[in-house]
């Protein structure tokens, strides 16, 4: 049985060496950190598997596998798969004997379904469509597999599925041709497949069936699957109780994204085809509809569209079979439900949801009722929570992780805490020169209570002065979390020698709706003036920060306060943005997203708001003075490139000194190894610059 940490603290804190033995911490230290996926407990109970990738700075030898570790801790994992490949979107059986699972291997043009017998032997291929096969979904029987490709226009089978992309690959011309928006999706330009919902026997040459293939539904012109946050399509597929239809979850307003929001919505079709039938319809959202053990009710997350660009996702029930619209079970709670799942005996619903900095663990009645915490948690964050459908009894499984703790898989326990099955990572950890974020909220000017993190530099020594780097975060409908973070990861920007301030200003998640929506009209200036606040408060309690060295950094979100840092305040000696806009209006024009920014604004740009007008950085160039370090991914289409090149053809025009960074293969994110052990020598460069005494 491993070890176990009580109350959410991990237990790795008390094996600490001392600081004199602590190594220090690089980006080596941090990049090759194993990075273990999501749990996929087994219906039984007794099993967890997950994905384990271990990073290299060269790709070629990066390592991505399943791995498997019994759920009762009683002994350490063990890899299933060592393929060249990596595997994806892991399917228990039933009856728990074998899983399937995507994956790409020798001989494969793209991904295909696999399935593995636990009992011995290797996978073998079950699909091979032209395009490809994800996201595998068992029947209750465990005969059959349900799962998603893409499908051609036109295309009435895998034959035509073939012929017609063979015909695409063998055009002279290169042209992509439009008739509706969106034309782009985070770093790559929308094609006209969708995605399609099959269905065959789980054994290799079974013929596949396309259960969306001639209906209307996905002829429709909006017809699209839920957009994945990184690109990519998902039809949340799940059979019914009886495995007599599948639900998924579609929109038919793709189409419309550029004056509308785009609802998702529930379809049940039947296993022998037919028509789709709409389950849920209006202008809200439903996403990973799930059903309970018991096959009596369909659970989904449920967002409603209204005239805020956030509102709370909550959890909505259906009593099955379907007999009347949903009952929404967190209706009163002011959060936001990330992830969920039911016990066996189909009484309780468990959720996680961001809470002031942390990611915790909460229970709701299936039948309603307040929401409870499950226990106090005081670090760290849990994600991905699973729970086993078919145990003796209930079992939480999620990720656990902190900012000085990576990602590992632990059980919850009800009566408090977690018990850790994976410590992949926790002597590497244990051995670095970081230690856990400090905390503390101030009073705002304007009279609102705002959560602060900070992280301390390596060697840390409470009687010296330290320079101050101000940290904004992205979204802004996110916030800073006590967790493991790679692309900006708070200890190695700070270990240098700089105290890292990190502020959850208005607008972020976790602190309740209102305070959410309250920056919907005020996109930068009230955030800006509470994270300078945050500033002043924390050079005022914390002897250790010099506030005549300041600087202030952000990427996304945080990249365009960091331009509206650049407007309105001199007190920084150097920014940094990645990724952030310089002008709202040439930004809302050529995004990927559009409609969300219109509303945030009170309308589109040629309305002339108050917005556009008054909180546009741009429009203060004049006041420009800061020495700025710019980067930007080259396939970035959420804050596309231009903004950038806007930024830096300004700070020429005036003169400002700047270093401008374009990372050819980047989006909107770094995440390549050596393009991040760039990013951050150019970071601590730059900082160094411009810090020193």
């Amino acid at each position: 049985m491993r070890g176990r940490a009580t109350l959410g603290i991990v237990f790795v804190a008390a094996a600490l060496p001392l600081a004199a033995q602590k190594t220090p911490i690089t980006h080596e230290a941090i990049w090759l950190m194993k990075r273990v996926g999501a749990p996929v407990p087994s219906p039984d109970g007794r099993w967890v598997v997950f994905t384990l990738v271990e990073p290299a700075y060269d790709e070629a030898k990066q390592v991505s596998d399943l791995w498997i570790v019994a759920a009762d801790g009683s002994s350490p994992p063990r890899r299933l798969t060592a393929t060249r490949g990596p595997e994806s979107d892991p399917a228990w059986s039933p009856d728990s004997r074998r899983l399937a699972f995507s994956a790409r291997r020798e001989g494969d043009e793209a991904n295909q379904i696999y399935v593995l017998d636990l009992a011995g032997g290797d996978a073998v291929r079950v699909t091979s469509l032209t395009m490809g096969a994800s996201a595998p979904r068992w029947s209750p029987d465990g005969k059959l597999l349900a799962f998603t490709s893409l499908v051609y226009p036109g295309a009435t089978d895998e034959e035509s599925n073939r012929k017609i992309a063979a015909e695409r690959k063998a055009r002279k011309a290169r042209a992509r041709i439009y008739e509706t928006f969106p034309v782009r999706f985070w770093d790559r330009w929308i094609e006209d497949t969708r995605p399609h919902l099959f269905v065959q026997e789980a054994v290799p040459g079974a013929r596949p069936r396309d259960l969306l293939a001639g209906t209307k539904l996905a002829a429709e012109t909006g017809f699209r699957g839920r957009r994945e946050p990184e690109g990519g399509e998902s039809l949340d597929a799940a059979w019914a109780p009886d495995g007599r239809s599948l639900i998924f979850v579609a929109t038919t307003q793709a189409h419309a994204a550029a004056y509308s929001w785009v609802p998702t919505h529930l379809y049940q079709v039947p296993l022998e085809g037919g028509e789709p039938r709409a389950l849920t319809s209006g202008r809200d959202s439903f996403r990973r509809p799930l059903f309970s053990p018991d096959g009596k009710a369909l659970y989904a997350l449920y967002e409603p569209h209204t005239d805020k660009t956030y509102n709370l996702v909550r959890l909505a029930r259906f009593d099955w079979p379907l007999s009347g619209p949903a009952r929404i079970l967190t209706e009163g709670w002011d959060r936001s439900v990330t992830s969920f799942a039911v016990s066996p005996d189909g009484a309780t619903v468990y959720l996680l949801a961001e809470e002031a900095g942390h990611e915790k663990p909460f229970a709701v009645s299936a039948a309603g009722g307040p929401v409870r915490p499950l226990f106090r948690v005081t670090n760290g964050c849990y994600t991905r929570l699973a729970v086993p459908a078919k145990a003796p009894q209930t079992l939480l499984f999620a990720n656990w992780e902190s900012a000085v703790s990576p990602p590992e898989i632990v059980r919850i326990e009800l009566s408090g805490g977690h018990s850790a099955l994976t410590e992949f990572n926790r002597e590497r950890a244990a051995g670095l020169d970081w230690q856990p974020l400090r905390q503390f909220w101030f009073t705002s000017r304007r009279g609102k209570q705002i959560h602060n993190w900070m992280a301390l530099p390596a060697g840390f020594d409470e009687s010296k002065r330290y320079p101050l780097l101000v940290l904004m975060h992205g979204g802004p409908h996110t916030m800073w979390r006590d967790h493991f973070f790679l692309r900006w990861n708070y200890h190695l920007l700070a270990a240098p020698g700089y105290v890292v301030l990190m502020t959850n200003y208005t607008g972020s998640t976790g602190f309740g709706e209102a305070f959410a929506q309250a920056i919907q009209g005020d996109p930068f200036r009230g955030p800006a003036e509470e994270i300078n606040q945050a500033a002043d408060e924390a050079i005022r309690r914390f002897p250790f920060i010099d506030g005549s060295r300041q600087a202030a950094a952000g990427a996304s979100y945080g990249g365009h306060l960091a331009y509206w840092m650049q407007a309105t305040t001199t007190r920084y000696r150097c920014l940094i943005a990645h990724a952030g806009l310089i002008d709202l209006e040439s930004q809302w024009g050529t995004s990927d997203m559009v409609y969300h920014r219109e509303v945030a604004a009170g309308g589109p740009p040629w309305e002339g708001g108050r917005v556009w007008r008054e909180q546009n950085p741009i429009r203060y160039a004049k006041n420009f003075r800061t020495p700025m370090l710019l980067t930007v991914g080259e396939r970035d289409y959420r804050v596309p490139l231009n903004q950038t090149l806007e930024a830096w053809t300004v700070l020429q025009r005036l003169r400002i000194p700047g270093r401008l960074i374009v990372f050819e293969e980047a989006n909107h994110w770094i995440t390549r190894a050596e393009d991040s052990r760039l990013f951050y020598q150019e970071v601590h460069a730059w900082l160094e610059k411009h810090l020193k005494r």
